[in-house]
């Protein structure tokens, strides 16, 4: 059996679970419509998608017993009834449940697909391998979440919910049909899960990709009014400039994964998030004016998965006996910094500052994130960072 199909397999469900988190944006005005609520309401929808999933990937230490193709197999099942269950929701309470449970499997599976994939690939192409997965997320950003958002908003929004659930039903085949068996990893009780906390690599990593991704998520959670309001394109020029966006994350996606199998990944991050530094003031100076702003959204969209990338496959080797909890981890990351950020960005535009300002706000959380990754390879290059 030829692993690369493995690899790919894993990447149909990051593909779907990239629908099931970014698509909600597109259709929360017509759930709110639907149901009768507030758009401030349906907001909710959103949190408790994060909120399962940060509660959801320290779950994953309670399946660490089984073989991880298992593993995956009992997340994509979650994946697919909990979406189905949102598509057939009768009610706002009931969608917020299937919402949260939807959450709960996301950091988990990417979790568990980073320890098979860099099980799974040659000697050297861990990386690599972590960034195929990663990739079905990035594409989902170009191609799914578009076309189930038109979809969704050509019909209903039940739609949206019943996508992701076919893609979740795809992923549990495709892993069923192309990755191999991978043995549990070794039996441990749940309180050696956590020793490999007392090394500061973990921290460093968990630090570099929280601020680096805060960075661009400053700007990016308000890009919406950014490009209409100071470059002054039209809501309508919104679809292709979120494509836009997604083509940058498969760019920094692929071309990080790439440079992480030839260079030290700890560098390969720290070096995107140095780029940080440069881009954020342009986009503040520039964010006016249409083509560079253009440039610069598809560049910060590139730093924006090219910084996060090679981390996934280093927590794998700095949680030897927690590597279920260490790459889970990463996750918790991402999202409580997603959220954060979100939120700064938005009282730096509620204290009167013009919403270009986001990109500023982003500067010392990208210097940040270089820092924790300059500190991680210079303490730890010897063993592999």
């Amino acid at each position: 059996m030829n692993v690369k199909y493995g690899f790919w397999a894993i990447a149909v469900g990051t593909f779907a679970l990239g629908i099931a988190e970014f698509g909600m944006m597109g259709i929360l005005g017509d759930i709110a419509k639907d149901l009768g609520i507030n758009v401030d309401k349906a907001g909710h929808l959103i949190s408790a998608y994060s909120a399962g999933v940060a509660i959801g990937s320290p779950l994953l230490l309670f399946l660490r017993k089984m073989p991880l193709r298992t593993v995956m197999l009992v997340l994509a099942g979650v994946i697919v009834g909990s979406n189905a269950f949102a598509a057939l929701s009768p009610g706002f309470v009931s969608l917020l449940v299937a919402r949260f449970i939807a959450g709960l499997p996301h950091g988990a599976f990417f979790g568990a697909g980073a320890i098979v994939c860099t099980r799974l690939a040659a000697k050297g192409e861990g990386a690599a391998a972590v960034a195929v997965m990663i990739g079905g997320m990035t594409v989902a950003n170009v191609i799914g979440v578009p076309a189930a958002t038109f979809v969704s908003n050509l019909l209903v929004w039940r739609y949206m919910f019943a996508i992701v659930s076919i893609f979740g039903l795809l992923a549990f085949v495709s892993i069923r049909l192309f990755v191999p068996y991978v043995s549990p990893l070794p039996a441990g009780n749940i309180k050696g899960e956590f020793h490999f906390l007392r090394s500061s690599a973990p921290w460093l990593i968990y630090g570099g990709v929280f601020f680096a991704q805060a960075a661009v998520y400053c700007w990016l959670s308000y890009i919406s009014p950014v490009m209409t309001k100071a470059a002054g394109f039209t809501l309508a020029d919104m679809t292709w400039i979120m494509v836009l966006v997604g083509v940058g994350m498969v760019f920094g996606n692929f071309i990080a994964g790439k440079l992480a199998t030839k260079h030290s990944p700890s560098l390969v991050s720290a070096t995107i998030a140095g780029i940080m530094l440069v881009i954020l003031p342009l986009m503040y100076f520039f964010g006016d004016v249409r083509l560079p702003a253009l440039l610069l959204a598809f560049v910060a969209s590139a730093c924006l998965f090219g910084v996060g990338g090679p981390p996934q496959y280093l927590i794998v080797g700095f949680s030897k006996g927690g590597e279920m909890l260490g790459a889970a981890g990463i996750q918790i990351a991402f999202n409580v910094s997603n959220a954060t950020s979100a939120a700064i960005g938005g009282l730096v535009i509620n204290r009167g500052y013009g919403v270009e300002s986001t990109a500023l706000t982003g500067i010392p959380f990208a210097l940040t994130g270089m820092v924790c990754f300059l500190l991680l390879y210079r303490k730890f290059r010897t063993q592999g960072a």
